[in-house]
């Protein structure tokens, strides 16, 4: 199982969120609504209000869930984050594993 981050736009969050469940990447995604990102782009420091995204996913899935990420996240470069889990709750694991297949 792994976790993926991703910051975006608080409008585009559940729209998102709801793209991954639907299409099976993802067995579940948490919207952390609110969240100020400070960051370096274009030789600028810059900040936003963001969303965080936590997809929960198989570890296997990661390439589906970037590709669906990068196909409908409205940043140029967005965060994409992937963190694998080494222990779980193993009828949670089993949820996760059903739910994306």
């Amino acid at each position: 199982m792994s976790i993926t981050l991703v910051s975006c736009p608080p409008e585009h969050a559940d729209c998102l969120a709801r793209s991954l469940v639907d299409a099976r990447v993802a067995a579940c995604v948490s919207v952390l609504p609110r969240l100020r990102s400070v960051y370096r782009w274009q030789n600028a420091v810059e900040h936003a209000d963001e969303a965080l995204l936590v997809i929960k996913h198989p570890s296997a899935a990661f390439e589906a869930v970037r590709s669906a990420v990068l196909q409908a996240h409205p940043y140029e470069l967005p965060e994409i984050v992937a963190v694998s889990v080494d222990k779980v709750h193993p009828p949670y694991l089993d949820w996760i594993l059903a739910s994306c297949s």
